[in-house]
Order: C-alpha cells, then sequence, then structure tokens
C-alpha cells in the first residue's frame, strides 16, 4: 500500500504541470492577441488621420443669430374687394453678425419694401401655410436685394414670430 501512495504523488505533480503549462499558453494567446489588436488598430487610426487631414475639413457648425424687430408691421391687404388687416412680427436669423447689423443699419428701407409686399399679398395667400411660407421666402429675397445693393452681407431667413390677419 506504502508504494502506491508514493506512485500517486508524481501523478498529482504531472497534472499540476499540466495544468500551470494550459493556464499560461492560455494567458500568452490572450496577451498577443490584445498586442495584436492594439498593434492593428494604432496603424488603422494613424493612417485615417493621415486621410483626414488631406482631405478639406468640413466647416465647422456655426450657430445662428437672432434679431427681432420690435415694431410690428402692419398694413391693410385686398380680400373679394373687401379691405382686411395684416400684423405681423418679424425676426431676421443670420449666420454672421455683420449681416444682422448692416440689416439694423437699413431698417427704415427694409420695412418700406416688406410693408409695400404685404400689401400686394392677396388675403387668401396669408391664410393658409404655404402661402405664408411663399411670403416668407418672398421678404428673404427682398430684404438680401437691398442689403446686396448696399453692399451689406445676406441673412439666411425671415421668420414669423406672430401673424394676425383679421
Amino acid at each position: 500500500m506504502a508504494e502506491n501512495n508514493t506512485a500517486q504523488a508524481p501523478e498529482k505533480k504531472g497534472k499540476m504541470k499540466l495544468i500551470i503549462t494550459v493556464v499560461v499558453i492560455t494567458l500568452l494567446a490572450i496577451g498577443l492577441s490584445v498586442a495584436g489588436t492594439f498593434w492593428f488598430l494604432k496603424d488603422d487610426t494613424a493612417s485615417a488621420v493621415e486621410e483626414s487631414s488631406s482631405e478639406p475639413a468640413e466647416p465647422e457648425f456655426q450657430p445662428s443669430v437672432y434679431s427681432d424687430i420690435q415694431k410690428p408691421l402692419r398694413t391693410t391687404v385686398q380680400a373679394q374687394g373687401r379691405q382686411r388687416y395684416a400684423q405681423i412680427y418679424l425676426s431676421f436669423e443670420a449666420k454672421d453678425a455683420a449681416a444682422l447689423e448692416g440689416a439694423e443699419k437699413h431698417m427704415p428701407l427694409i420695412l418700406n419694401q416688406l410693408n409695400m409686399l404685404l400689401g400686394s399679398t392677396q388675403f387668401a395667400d396669408l391664410q393658409t401655410p404655404e402661402g405664408r411660407v411663399a411670403l416668407s421666402k418672398k421678404m428673404l429675397e427682398a430684404v438680401n436685394k437691398m442689403l446686396e445693393q448696399e453692399g451689406e452681407p445676406a441673412i439666411a431667413r425671415v421668420l414669423f414670430r406672430n401673424f394676425v390677419v383679421q
């Protein structure tokens, strides 16, 4: 019996060596896998940086700047032989503050043109969303045309803050 106990002891050492060897090989494989992944990703990142630096950069986001016109546009519009009343509070949107400063500088001229444009619009057009969008586009074209004539930068949009027709 004593001989059997001594014979079993070396077998346990052999199993322990096998377990340690498998664990070391597994850890080595994991380490090499992680190192290889970092090596490949490092090369891809470097080439992506080189490619992006050679291409023209996209323009940076510029927030819009707004200017409210404090006094509303008030005028009468024609509606089937009757005169109706329209009142619109406006704001201008631009990407450049210089455009709003130019619009402020020439505000009497702009308001006159916008009042004339609003007065020549039909009442039925002002009652539909499509008509209001069209009016906004016409106003934008009129304002930008005047700003261009005066040598000022253009604005981006004409916005309605309050729109009343009756």
